[in-house]
């Protein structure tokens, strides 16, 4: 009773200021927007965001200019928080990681058209289900990892008539939103919690049923790869004042320590593992901080590049190191990734490969729970998987590492518990 009343304590006391540090995060991005580029360029920009394919891998710097990037990722990121708040949501670690990576996927492939179809589904799902839409906020705003196909739907139909032109992505958008709760909850029994991003996954099973139906009736999904370079210096400055400040506040709102951080490293990370409840903001703005300077030092040693899509990676990784993510179990399966490389025919700074290593972190619980050496081992069985499913749904889902994630516990769940069933029978 006693620890119920302190964790309620922690997140009713937080909640506000969470809101407020997700605002904020916002809102720089949307100044680094409007200092990076005019404003003629921004508005040119977002107009070719909203009407461009954006299926995996575009790069919204690269189709349009990095002030509309970040404008399009601060207005994202911003109302995904506000949308928590009217549905009265408390802030907590969950919320972090959800704002956080739509705040990253609105740098490739999300924009706040594309995902309104999907959001109604989920909302007429509730109502369907006569529960209250703040029960499925949550699915319906990672749900839009599937916002691609609500563009690409548009372009195949720009030749209609005004009306079914219009009504046509809006209902298929909504049918993938209608559909994705109850998936997604199927979807957790299958990796147990082991996969981050659940809703990638049923997503992922989403989409390769409905581009498959699509590709019957003629129409054909091609993988694109905008990929910009060059913005190393520039980007690089923007996130290491956006980590270091979180690492500092953390520290200040700690009393100038950082206790805490440790104890939250022993947390394995499968889901439930939301740190804010756990553990506190403070040491949890200290992690996220930490874990995303972390990231952008791999993507700069793996000789990569920092852009929309490996930015959106690091954010991912930020925001989830208020749910279930730190250093003691991300390291591992990055080094499967980086092991893989060296054995097999791609290298650490191949577009692909890049996103896969920082993505491949929604299996961190597997190295979190069962140890380095099976973290290892889902991090290279990982590489080999998404790079090969995205032609599945023509790159139209866009957490195709949360779809292959929930691919490798399928196959090595049942390995490591059958084994470690052995190995205690002896």
């Amino acid at each position: 009773m006693k620890l119920g009343l302190t964790l309620r304590y922690k997140t009713e006391n937080s909640s506000d200021c969470v809101f407020t540090i997700l605002l904020l995060i916002a809102l720089s991005m949307l100044i680094f927007g409007l200092i990076s580029s005019p404003l003629e360029d921004i508005a040119w920009g977002l107009m070719e965001i909203l009407t461009q394919p954006d299926g995996l891998i575009t790069d919204y710097i690269g189709l349009a200019c990095m002030g509309a990037a970040f404008c399009n990722a601060g207005m994202v990121m911003a109302a995904s928080a506000l949308l928590l708040r009217f549905l009265k949501l408390p802030f907590t670690g969950m919320s972090v990681s959800c704002c956080f990576l739509m705040g990253g996927f609105a740098l490739f492939g999300k924009n706040l058209v594309n995902v309104l179809p999907i959001l109604l589904g989920v909302w007429v799902y509730a109502l369907y289900r006569r529960e209250r839409f703040a029960r499925y906020a949550y699915i319906a705003l990672f749900g839009t990892t599937l916002s691609p196909i609500v563009t690409e739907l548009g372009l195949i139909a720009r030749h209609w008539d005004r009306l079914p032109r219009l009504v046509f992505p809006v209902l298929v958008g909504a049918v993938i939103g209608f559909v994705l709760p109850s998936i997604a909850a199927y979807t957790m029994r299958l990796h147990q919690g082991y996969n981050l991003y659940n809703v990638g996954f049923a997503a992922g099973l989403v989409g390769l049923v409905l581009v498959s139906v699509l590709r019957s009736f003629g129409n054909d999904f091609q993988s694109r790869l905008i990929w910009s370079r060059g913005n190393d210096l520039r980007l690089g400055l923007y996130l290491a004042l956006l980590f270091g400040a979180m690492i500092a506040a953390g520290w200040l709102y700690n009393g100038k320590r950082f206790q805490g951080l440790r104890r939250l490293t022993r947390h394995s990370g499968r889901s439930i593992a939301d740190f804010i409840v756990m553990d506190g903001l403070p040491v949890t703005l200290i992690n996220m901080g930490v874990v995303g300077l972390f990231a952008t030092a791999y993507v700069l040693a793996a000789g990569g590049d920092l852009n929309g899509p490996t930015i959106g990676g690091i954010l991912t990784i930020a925001g989830f190191g208020a749910f279930g993510k730190h250093m003691r179990n991300i390291v591992w399966v990055m080094l499967g990734v980086v092991v893989s490389s060296y054995c097999m025919v791609w290298n650490l700074s191949d577009p692909s490969v890049l996103l896969a290593a920082l993505f491949s972190t929604g299996l961190a619980p597997i190295a979190g729970h069962f140890g380095p050496f099976w973290g290892v081992a889902a991090g290279i069985l990982h590489s080999s998987v998404v790079l090969n499913v995205g032609v599945l749904y023509g790159g139209l889902n866009l957490y195709n590492n949360g779809f292959s994630a929930g691919l490798v516990c399928i196959v090595l769940l049942p390995l490591i518990q059958a084994l470690r069933r052995e190995k205690e029978d002896e």
